[in-house]
């Protein structure tokens, strides 16, 4: 007898912090449908979706509302870093200046 292999389900996580706690917090989490609403909000909202199966596996696995452990710190700071530059680059900028002009009623970030 053969075992069938399921295909994997989809998975997200959603962090926030603020200038006061910088300890990213988990703000939303889920798998399939949810997980679906999450990235399209997130992308609705001109938040920039990062994927990471990994991380998503370990995050998925702290507590909605509390912050990320030490042992994810590094890991998250990489995506933050990464992020960082991504929303300072001219290109980015001209993206953005360009999407303003288009629907002005955008939610800018």
């Amino acid at each position: 007898m053969m075992e069938q292999q399921l295909p994997e389900r989809t998975s997200a996580v959603a962090l926030s912090h603020s200038a006061r706690d910088m300890t990213p917090v988990v703000v939303a989490k889920g798998y399939g449908v949810v997980a679906d609403s999450i990235v399209r909000i997130a992308r609705e909202n001109g938040l920039y979706v990062h994927s990471s199966p990994d991380l998503v596996k370990l995050l998925l696995q702290v507590d909605l509302d509390a912050r990320i452990p030490p042992e994810l710190y590094v890991a998250v700071a990489e995506v933050l870093a990464w992020l960082h530059q991504l929303e300072n680059s001219p290109v980015t900028a001209q993206y953005r200046e360009a999407m303003n002009r288009l629907s002005p009623n955008r939610n800018p970030n």
